[in-house]
């Protein structure tokens, strides 16, 4: 019988995870189960993803307001800090914000306008633009934005940012100045002093500052990068990655996830004969056109991966095909013509026009978008990922 699916994604129902469970052998044993009460059979080249989340519980990869502090403490002493470029999230930055103010003496916070780096507005661009403004060039205080803003509350969480985030740090007993600026040199005029909280753009952000004369430079991916006093750590993201444990705790990214893949791929294959490839996936890469979020507030989209998913697609576009080569051709015809194309294709199809546009993304990040749309972040309660058939094409 002709084959009428094609990829197929199944989010697997799995136990709570805690602190020092094996993380290996329960998403081993709920694939097998889920395999066995929904009918499916395990394929080579299926693909398990399990979300950083349940990672980082099994590992217990947690720590606290006072551990950040403490770090924050000893690599920036009695100086004042200027914290820059946050995103705005209470979930990913509230508790780590606390944490830094908790070490400081003084912050100068710094935000990005419009929006932060991975879309949350403090303004509509459209409101710059009426009032004058270049968010390029203008440097804002505190006051000069209430001037011309007023106090605007974001559309999904309720809350206005600045005073939330301006109310956290003196919460702390420390004193704080906000200033709105997208230029990382406009910090250098209150502080030489800086703590970056950007996510994709750190390295450069770190780049400008070192250059422009500031004194210490550190950025959220060096901030808990060891253990301090017992806590957990990410060696090499730090707080990125992080999100609200409890009211006084983060959960950080989880830990050196390579043999986790790796042992789950073989104990897979030891059961079943079958070799699956496996990834930890984050937050999925991709905009919402209404809110204007771009999800990806993780440092990556998957901290580790086995072999078989590096690399990106090398696929050609259908439509194209049959729009151009085979426009001549119908029905049965046409699907032959295809298919032998298909079987046929160049190994690398860069700047092919057959391959126009398709996605040229990793691989492990359209799967971790994939996994991540379907896990979702609130209640679904399926943290684990089975996919079949991605790998195929119009020719299986």
């Amino acid at each position: 019988m002709e084959r009428v699916v094609g990829t197929v994604v199944r989010g697997l129902r799995g136990p709570i995870i805690n602190n020092g469970d094996n993380i290996e052998e329960i998403v081993v044993q709920t694939v097998l189960n889920a395999a066995k009460v929904e009918g499916f059979s395990i394929e080579d080249r299926d693909i398990v993803t399990v979300t950083e989340s349940i990672v980082a519980r099994a590992q217990g990869n947690y720590a606290t307001i006072d551990n950040i502090a403490a770090d924050v403490k000893a690599k920036f002493g009695e100086e004042t800090v200027g914290v820059i470029f946050p995103i705005l999230s209470r979930n990913r930055f509230a508790n780590c914000l606390r944490g830094i103010a908790k070490g400081a003496t003084k912050v100068v916070l710094m935000l990005s306008y419009p929006a932060d780096e991975v879309g949350n507005h403090l303004v509509d661009i459209d409101e710059l633009d009426a009032k004058g403004i270049n968010p390029w060039t203008d440097v804002l205080t505190e006051a000069q934005f209430r001037e011309h803003f007023g106090y605007i509350k974001h559309p999904f969480t309720g809350v206005d940012y600045i005073e939330y985030y301006k109310g956290l740090i003196e919460a702390e007993g420390v004193a704080c100045e906000v200033i709105f600026s997208n230029n990382p040199k406009t910090i250098l005029n209150y502080t030489k002093n800086v703590l970056t909280c950007d996510i994709h753009t750190r390295f450069r952000t770190k780049r400008i500052l070192t250059n422009n004369g500031a004194e210490k430079v550190f950025g959220l991916d060096d901030i808990l990068t060891q253990s301090i006093d017992g806590s957990g750590f990410n060696e090499a993201y730090g707080l990125l990655g992080s999100n609200k444990a409890t009211e006084e705790s983060v959960k950080l990214f989880p830990n050196n996830c390579q043999p986790i893949v790796d042992g789950i791929q073989a104990k897979i294959k030891e059961i079943t004969g079958k070799t699956v490839e496996v990834m930890v996936y984050g937050d999925g890469a991709f905009k919402d056109p209404v809110g204007k979020i771009w999800e990806l507030a993780d440092p990556v989209v998957s901290p580790a991966y086995t072999a078989g998913l590096d690399g990106t697609p090398n696929e050609v576009k259908l439509k194209y095909l049959a729009d151009n080569n085979f426009s001549h051709l119908r029905g049965e015809e046409l699907k032959q013509a295809i298919s032998k194309y298909i079987q046929n294709k160049n190994d690398d199809l860069v700047g092919a026009m057959e391959a126009q546009g398709t996605t040229p993304r990793r691989l492990t990040d359209l799967i971790g978008s994939l996994s991540d749309l379907t896990s979702g972040s609130g209640d679904k309660g399926t943290p684990m990922i089975y996919i079949q058939g991605y790998f195929d094409n119009y020719t299986k």
